[in-house]
C-alpha cells in the first residue's frame, strides 16, 4: 500500500508523504503515535458490498439487454462499460506511479 496524501500529526507537521510505501514498520510506528487514519492510493481493501469490475460490467449488460435493437442504447451501453474500465484502470496506475515516484526518492537519496 502507498500513501495517497501526507500523514500528518498534531501542529501540521508531516509524519510520513505521500507516496510512501506502507512497511509493517510504519504501520507499527503510527499505532504507536495514535495515528487513526490515513489515505493510501488505489483500492487496496474491497469494499463493503463493493462489486468487482467483472460484475459491474454484467450488471450494465443486463440493464441493456431488453433494448439491444436500439443503436444509440447500445453505444450508451459501451460507453458507460469502457468508463467502468477505465476508472479502475485509472486507479491502478495512481498507485503505481505514487510506487515509481516512492522507488526514485529512494534511489535518488540525499546529494546534499
Amino acid at each position: 500500500m502507498v500513501l495517497a496524501k501526507d500523514v500528518e500529526i498534531e501542529g501540521n507537521r508531516v509524519l510520513c508523504g505521500k507516496g510512501t510505501e506502507l512497511t509493517p514498520a510504519i504501520i507499527e510506528r503510527f499505532q504507536r503515535m495514535d495515528v487513526s487514519h490515513v489515505t493510501v492510493a488505489g483500492r487496496p481493501v474491497p469494499e463493503e458490498g463493493g462489486k468487482t469490475l467483472k460484475e459491474q460490467v454484467h450488471d450494465v449488460e443486463q440493464r441493456f439487454a431488453k433494448v439491444r435493437h436500439i443503436k444509440p442504447l447500445m453505444y450508451l451501453k459501451k460507453r458507460i462499460q469502457q468508463r467502468l474500465i477505465d476508472s479502475r484502470a485509472a486507479g491502478s496506475q495512481k498507485a503505481e506511479d505514487a510506487d515509481a515516484g516512492s522507488a526514485g526518492q529512494e534511489a535518488g537519496g540525499d546529494h546534499g
